[in-house]
């Protein structure tokens, strides 16, 4: 799921920004869908602010949203790459080579078929690519709280969040570019790579300097918690006001059509289910220690939304269908991810350890 960075957390439990993340994501969904009906000359005045089709004003809540998590990211812990091997393997098969492909499947499936009737095929469009950017963007920072919540071993969640960030950097736009081609979406390369730049590279590149910066001198850790703890309601601002911006764009069109995003969240429940079923069931089958299997299941489960409402926005556009159906994932993944939290404690005597 998503991707918010929880130093104050408590130990085995949630912080309750991320409890309630649902909660919070849809007041704000009234607040701009309100708003974007109210005072629409607003949020045509943000949207004049764009440079090579980034939008200013998203580009800056994005980092706000993204760079605290990847202070949270030791490239260091690499070193330990082989203690669980079979676990970070699990991960790297469900998070790039199925996920992508299950989650561009599910879109066409429904926004070409079941939904063909009642959806505009220009709308069908940004809707399947909206759940294809879902879909090849694996969770960063949140994995770290699915992990405490069951008990996860610690080491080996922040090997596979290290791995996934590395393996981003190289082949989210290829599969977003492969996926979107086969849907018949025009692919601006250009665009792209310089998202994947933007949002991934440099915002990668800045969280490991200032770790390295934290850590000198043994700080350790504890300096790490205490500056991302002290960024946490910058990030968690960032969030609730891309959620603002994205709705208010889109007030009209929801208004006249609130069942979209019912019709959204539908593939986006049913990928969700049904990824953890196969890298839970993968990890079971292998007899993957349950300290392993839970994360490495969870971590393809839920999404790097702050990556793929960037990118949407700046390939599609703030009002796009694309746009909000990565806002749409947002709302539907935490009661989703702790109801597979439960699920997981529940049948922890199953597995090995």
């Amino acid at each position: 799921m998503t991707d918010r960075n929880v130093p104050d957390a408590a130990p085995g439990g949630i912080g309750v920004f991320e409890k309630w993340l649902s909660l919070w994501v849809a007041l704000c969904i009234a607040v701009g869908v309100a708003l974007g009906n109210l005072v629409p000359g607003l949020f045509g005045a943000l949207a004049s602010f764009e440079v090579a089709s980034v939008n200013l004003v998203v580009a800056v809540l994005i980092w706000a949203m993204v760079y605290p998590m990847m202070v949270n990211v030791d490239f260091a812990s690499l070193s330990h790459i082989g203690d669980r091997p079979k676990g970070l393997i699990v991960t790297i098969v469900v998070n790039w080579l199925i996920k992508p492909f299950t989650m561009a499947v599910l879109g066409v499936a429904f926004f070409e078929g079941v939904f063909a009737d009642w959806i505009q095929p220009a709308d069908a469009q940004q809707y399947i690519a909206g759940l294809i950017l879902l879909g090849a963007a694996p969770c960063t920072a949140m994995v770290f709280v699915w992990s405490q919540l069951t008990r996860g071993d610690a080491t080996y969640t922040l090997v596979q969040v290290s791995v996934n960030d590395l393996i981003m950097v190289f082949a989210f736009a290829p599969i977003v570019a492969l996926l979107l081609g086969v849907t018949d979406i025009v692919v601006p390369w250009q665009t792209l790579l310089l998202s994947v730049g933007l949002y991934v590279v440099i915002p990668l590149l800045a969280g490991a300097i200032t770790r390295a910066r934290l850590t000198a001198g043994g700080r350790g850790e504890a300096a790490v918690a205490r500056f991302t703890g002290a960024l946490k309601p910058v990030s968690i601002l960032g969030l609730l006001a891309t959620v603002v911006l994205l709705f208010g764009f889109q007030g009209q069109t929801i208004l006249e059509r609130p069942l979209v995003i019912a019709m959204i969240a539908v593939p986006l429940l049913i990928q969700s289910y049904g990824i953890f079923a196969i890298a839970y069931g993968a990890a079971w089958a292998w007899r993957i220690p349950f300290n392993v299997a839970a994360p490495c299941a969870l971590i393809g489960t839920s999404n790097f939304f702050e990556l793929a409402v960037a990118v949407a926005i700046s390939l599609f556009g703030l009002n796009s269908g694309a746009a909000l159906t990565t806002v749409v994932g947002v709302l539907v993944e935490v009661p989703v991810m702790l109801s597979l939290v439960a699920f997981a404690n529940r049948t922890r005597r199953h597995f090995p350890g």
